[in-house]
């Protein structure tokens, strides 16, 4: 049986070729009683639209802006060359991809940036950025306008965002105390957590799910408050040294963000022979050599390039209002050893 065609939903309907467009097409001038006929008939007929056709009929130019913290960070530097990268390979679909960075502990920089989306023309926004009311409301004032939203690596979820490319921030931090638990062994002690803010809600989302686990697998372990490094390997590096000074019975650091760098050089920088052991996040030039030479035990990453293909097939599916693949958006957690590394 051959597939229906916008004439058989003509005929079904009791239109013209021209209204079944306009209702498809979301135009106006359109009763609603006619809408609903048009609609009616699609759904009885199973005909199934082909969006990539349509929108090469009407040469249709997407426009994606994405949204990041300008920070000297490796993660989010694989991130962008990612996006780029992705960018490069949808050309031919008529998509044009813009980055644009933001200072991280600039609210207000933040706000001004996405209002000024509102003067431009754009299909989608991938976002990575606290959750503050002032974004929320930029977010929600970007949906009325039928613009495309999703968080990236950490999320916005009481937002009006469609949808959220990472990892499982909590599940993250699970694998983290298991990894830094079995890691540490038998011995007691203590557990420094070193975090970029506590006002990033994977911060947030890590540090509960490792303390849960903590709590019920290893008791004998004794997680101490976050201490914050705000993206600042020096900065980290200090805090790092000053909780170690203030409790020497720890035994495991858990590096909760992308300021590794610091805590490596406050642990080289340590006189002691105590082992510390040390689990952190995300695979860079940087935990590649600390892994190889044996200045950390264990790294927790995402691939940023499904990262960024993830964000763009959502928002493209959004903006053309299709389904998203919930199995091949999902993000992997990966465990990286100094026995595995790629």
């Amino acid at each position: 049986m051959s597939r229906p065609t916008v004439n058989d939903i003509a005929k079904e309907a009791g239109v013209s070729l021209a209204t079944v467009d306009r209702v498809m097409n979301a135009r106006p001038g359109v009763r609603q009683k006619t809408i609903l006929k048009v609609n009616e008939a699609i759904q009885r007929l199973g005909y199934v639209r082909d969006v990539a056709a349509a929108n090469l009929a009407r040469q249709r130019l997407y426009r994606f802006v994405f949204v990041l913290p300008e920070v000297p960070s490796h993660f989010l530097a694989s991130l962008r060359e990612a996006i780029a990268d992705a960018a490069r390979g949808m050309v031919a679909e008529r998509t044009d991809i813009h980055i644009l960075t933001v200072p991280p502990r600039d609210p207000n920089a933040l706000v001004r940036t996405l209002e000024n989306l509102g003067g431009d023309h754009i299909d989608g926004l991938a976002i990575m950025a606290n959750e503050t009311p002032e974004v929320r409301d930029v977010i929600a004032q970007l949906k009325e306008r039928g613009v495309a939203v999703v968080s990236l690596v950490t999320d916005q979820p009481n937002s009006e965002r469609d949808h959220f490319v990472g990892v499982d921030n909590a599940a993250a931090g699970r694998t983290a105390a298991v990894l830094l638990g079995r890691f540490i062994g038998p011995r007691t002690g203590q557990v420094a957590v070193v975090v970029n803010s506590m006002l990033a809600r994977d911060m947030v989302e890590r540090r509960l799910g490792f303390d849960a686990v903590m709590a019920a697998e290893f008791p004998h372990l004794s997680p101490l408050p976050s201490v914050e490094g705000h993206d600042d390997p020096a900065l980290t590096a200090r805090v790092t040294s000053a909780c170690l000074d203030a409790n020497p019975d720890v035994v495991g650091v858990y590096s909760v963000g992308a300021g590794t760098r610091g805590v490596t050089n406050a642990l080289a920088a340590r006189k002691d022979d105590r082992k510390i052991v040390l689990i952190g996040h995300e695979l860079t030039p940087h935990t590649r050599e600390a892994l190889q030479a044996g200045a950390m035990d264990a790294v927790i990453t995402q691939d940023t390039g499904h990262i960024a293909r993830s964000a763009l097939r959502v928002l493209r599916a959004k903006a053309d209002g299709l389904p998203i693949i919930a199995a091949q958006e999902r993000i992997r957690i990966e465990i990286i050893l100094k026995e595995n590394l790629p």
